[in-house]
């Protein structure tokens, strides 16, 4: 069972959720995620306490009024998370979103990140990569035509064409955007994270000095194994693993994702310094 805890960020009442004891490994979700897809990707077996935080607009977690949305404002949340769940020090992870999050950490607050779990990453450094301008096609034809007039455009868009030819996943993403009871307001949040970088530099990610592992797979147009492959060149010593594309088989997919997580986890010694004595 979880142990759920609530954090006010200015007016917006977040969502966070304590799992488990033992290694401290702080793990977000992607944009459009929350908890469910955290719990799907990463193992739940002993010795681990998995901390997540739903970022504003996400899962049971309010909007609050601040704008624009951002990966730094959500790295805050997160740094505020952990320090309500008494963390000095921990692994940052997360998937897509959630990894760009835990990039920013770990080259902000480096005396805070004991390592890097970065899986199915979307950014490398810049602002707005050109793999995620189907989010911000979404996004745009929600604001501008409401949920249902923007599904049937987008249905009909070359966008989604190619996408269901190449990375039939992403698409199956991007279609329950529309789907959303929160659709017309959670669209500016997809406009401004798609707009947004991690807010680190290849210089900031040349001096990380801490066990980095980071995970990709083919038929994902969103987050293309190409930005996995230059992320892991960029900081040194990362390991890379490629695991089975997830719109092939999920299964195998979820499978192999947390095998790796897991060997990762149990191969640095220096992370034994996290589990409470």
């Amino acid at each position: 069972m979880a142990r759920l805890a609530t954090l006010l960020r200015d007016d917006a009442t977040l969502q966070v959720f304590d799992h488990g004891d033992g290694l401290a490994v702080v793990f977000q979700h992607g944009l459009g995620g929350g908890e469910a897809q955290v719990a799907q990707a990463f193992p739940s077996g002993p010795g681990l306490r998995r901390i997540t935080l739903e970022c504003r607009g996400h899962g049971a977690s309010g909007l609050g009024s601040r704008r624009p949305f951002s990966l730094s404002m959500f790295a805050d949340d997160v740094v505020a998370a952990a320090d309500q769940a008494g963390l000095d020090r921990f692994v940052a992870g997360g998937i897509s979103m959630g990894a760009a999050i835990a990039m920013r950490l770990a080259c902000r607050h480096p005396h805070r990140v004991a390592g890097l779990l970065l899986v199915r990453p979307a950014w490398i450094f810049d602002s707005a990569p050109v793999n995620l301008r189907p989010i911000a096609e979404v996004a745009r034809l929600i604001q501008d035509r409401g949920p249902d007039k923007a599904r049937a455009i987008f249905a009909q868009s070359e966008t989604a064409a190619r996408l269901q030819r190449e990375a039939p996943d992403n698409l199956a993403s991007l279609s329950g955007y529309f789907d959303r009871p929160d659709a017309a307001p959670f669209a500016q949040v997809l406009a401004d994270i798609a707009a947004d970088g991690p807010g680190v530099s290849a210089r900031d990610a040349a001096v990380l000095g801490i066990p980095t592992l980071v995970i990709g797979n083919a038929m994902d147009a969103v987050h293309p194994l190409s930005t996995a492959h230059t992320l892991a060149a960029a900081i040194p010593g990362a390991t890379f693993a490629e695991i089975h594309p997830k719109a092939l088989d999920s299964v195998r997919h979820f499978a192999e994702l947390q095998a790796e997580i897991t060997t990762f986890l149990q191969t640095y010694s220096n992370f034994r310094s996290l589990v409470p004595s």
